[in-house]
């Protein structure tokens, strides 16, 4: 057994949280300004703040981001790290250390070797004990099963209680007793939830709405046998509700389906008037909450604050409680005792503040950005905004760190701006005057299927300290706007969204010229690098000052011949490998490298998992082969022992910083 004396830290990132079955306990990964994975334990008492500690590990060591957690009832945290087939599974709680200061132990508990591993906790009133199980784990290999394993805390070998056929995703209880699991078996290019018997290791259909639909369970009460669900058997994507096994047939009522929004259903409570079921909905870079009341048949929205709900929740006496984020609000926990919300009620439409002069970018603010029955919701709290800083009643957030320096961190809003092919969605820091700021970026997101969000960003945020104007649009291909949005780039990788990018770069630099500013400098990472990378070799000079690139790729095709297999198969799902034949040529930054003029930095972690290193190593020698000179036309950085999330990582504070000095000054030496 490891003991390690807790440090104080202060968390600016924290991801992936889990709650115990009872939910007097959570667990997140965490990281702090320097970087460095840890885990994190947040006791959640029913009156009182949640409080997170700290669970760091002996020596110099970090969590993974791939490593998973379960949160356990008494405050202990079973993590599992992932090498290769690997699986370790660890224990972590708080103690006491020999000098009399709290600390952690860490308890290793077995290994499971097989390529896939994930936890599923038990639930609640699942028998307890010393040598009682506390987690599930379902593994899969090469072959089209999976195989079933109960885990103790005793340190024990997991006991395997079924190997079944198919791969299986999910994981939803059907009674008290962790005996009845509700898992997604995905077969014959369906998906469909089946239940398994652990007592017998036997596999039974649940649902199977229509001949060939996608049917999950989503959450389930054992008591009320009330279920939500998600199926496309109405024809489209959507959210419907029923009592299993109670004679009627699912509803997919129209509350539940609301146009440019993906509703998530994230937490249920049952209660003497029905069941009440907490709401998520995604809208491009925001998200709002709303109250589902099977009885009453209506969706009601909860006003909380602007940002990014965490899409997973418990709601138990102590409230509703879910991970929240926002740009000057670093991740943290958040809970919302519902009815005051709801007493509280959306207000009424009130102009949201004076609307900038129009601009040829034809910027408009998209203010609450909510369709459907949000529509003329205002959301009465916006962390960062002067005039209304005090959260409605009924929302608490407990964790989120401040700058420390007795200062706050920098807002950011969504704009929305004119593309060359419609509306695109942008998170913008530097107030209303961001296009006269004396310096600003243009900050491309990595994926290419993902997007920027409005939640805290620490390297958006070290960028907005150093006095830059950030400009982050979701172009073509980002997720949160539709399919024909996310899809515009499927096999054109480096087509429509350049086209974007380069619209806006001729914009933005065109309505700073006029104002007697230098054009934006270029910001991306993974994904947004190579696109970043592209736009330099394609804009012209004066559209462009300077460039900064994290973890590139040069082209779909060398991304394919030199990536692990994951990396190839997400790849080739969304045809990155396939050539667009237009009149810009090949996508291929190795061979427009010498078309690159502005100031350049790479940056690139040298265990990269994701994009091999050998990408930028690769781009690094062509810039010199074409005669630029190191230190002066470019600067090449190659972390050590960092991968992909390397701005994440331990060191990442020191990149972030050298990143915001080089958009500023365009110095790479």
């Amino acid at each position: 057994m490891n003991v390690a004396t807790r440090a104080t830290t202060q968390a600016l990132r924290r991801l992936s949280f889990t709650f115990a079955a009872d939910g007097g306990h959570a667990a997140c990964l965490a990281s702090a300004a320097d970087g460095g994975w840890y885990v994190e334990s947040w006791h959640l008492p029913v009156d009182g703040p949640a409080v997170p500690t700290g669970l760091h590990l002996p020596g110099s060591r970090f969590e993974s981001l791939r490593s998973q957690l379960v949160a356990l009832p008494d405050g202990s945290v079973l993590v599992c790290r992932h090498d290769g087939e690997r699986h370790d599974l660890v224990s972590l709680r708080t103690a006491t250390g020999p000098d009399g200061q709290p600390a952690t132990t860490e308890r290793p508990l077995a290994t499971l070797r097989m390529p896939g591993l994930r936890l599923l906790p038990l639930p609640a009133a699942a028998p307890s004990g010393p040598r009682a199980p506390v987690a599930l784990a379902l593994g899969s290999d090469t072959r089209p099963a999976t195989t079933v394993w109960l885990v103790r805390a005793d340190g024990s070998v997991p006991q395997q209680v079924a190997e079944i056929p198919g791969l299986h995703g999910g994981g939803v209880w059907l009674d008290h007793a962790g005996a009845l699991l509700a898992l997604d078996r995905v077969s014959d290019g369906l998906v469909r939830t089946v239940v398994l018997d652990l007592r017998s290791g036997t596999v039974t259909p649940l649902l199977e709405i229509g001949e060939r639909s996608n049917d999950r369970l989503v959450l389930f009460d054992p008591d009320s046998r009330f279920a939500m669900v998600r199926s496309d058997a109405p024809g489209t994507d959507r959210i419907g509700w029923g009592v299993l096994g109670g004679g009627e047939p699912l509803r997919f009522p129209e509350a539940l389906h609301v146009a440019g929004m993906f509703l998530r259903p994230v937490a249920l409570r049952p209660g003497a008037d029905g069941a009440r079921v907490a709401i998520q909905a995604d809208h491009g870079a925001g998200c709002s909450l709303a109250l589902w009341r099977p009885a009453i048949g209506r969706l009601d929205p909860l006003p909380v604050p602007s940002g990014r709900l965490g899409a997973v929740g418990h709601w138990s006496a102590g409230g509703l409680r879910m991970p929240f984020s926002a740009p000057d609000h670093p991740a943290a926990l958040a809970t919302l005792d519902v009815d005051a919300l709801l007493a509280h009620g959306p207000a009424a439409a009130t102009a949201s503040g004076p609307v900038p002069v129009p601009l040829p970018l034809q910027l408009a603010p998209l203010g609450s950005g909510l369709p459907g029955p949000w529509r003329d919701t205002v959301l009465p709290w916006r962390p960062g905004t002067v005039n209304s800083v005090v959260p409605p009643r009924g929302w608490q957030l407990d964790g989120s760190t401040d700058p420390g320096d007795g200062g706050r961190w920098h807002p950011a809003q969504s704009l929305e701006l004119a593309g060359p092919a419609g509306p695109l969605e942008a998170v913008v820091y530097g107030g209303d005057a961001w296009l006269s700021s004396p310096h600003l970026v243009l900050a491309l997101h990595g994926g290419p299927a993902d997007a920027w969000r409005l939640e805290f960003d620490p390297a958006l945020q070290r960028m907005a300290a150093e006095g830059l104007a950030v400009l982050a649009p979701n172009q073509r291909g980002s997720t949160g706007y539709g399919l024909a949005h996310a899809m515009a780039i499927r096999s054109a990788w480096g087509g429509p969204d350049l086209d974007d990018v380069l619209h806006l770069l001729e914009n933005v630099a065109g309505q700073r010229a006029a104002l007697g500013l230098e054009p934006p400098a270029l910001f991306g990472v993974s994904y947004g690098a190579f696109l970043a990378l592209l736009a330099a070799a394609h804009a012209p000079a004066e559209h462009m000052t300077r460039c900064a690139v994290v973890a590139p790729f040069l082209s779909g095709a060398r991304l394919l011949a030199e990536a692990a297999s994951p990396v190839r198969a997400l790849t080739t799902r969304l045809g990155g490998g396939e050539a667009i034949a237009d009149a810009r040529g090949p996508r291929d930054v190795l061979q427009l490298a010498h078309r690159i003029g502005v100031p350049l930095l790479i940056v690139h972690g040298d265990r990269d998992e994701v994009v091999p290193v050998s990408q930028s190593r690769s781009l690094r020698h062509e810039l010199l082969r074409i005669g630029r000179t190191e230190g002066a036309d470019f600067r090449y950085v190659e972390a050590a022992g960092a991968g992909h999330e390397v701005l994440a990582e331990e060191g990442g504070a020191v990149l972030h910083e050298l990143l915001a000095a080089f958009l500023r000054t365009g110095r790479p030496g």
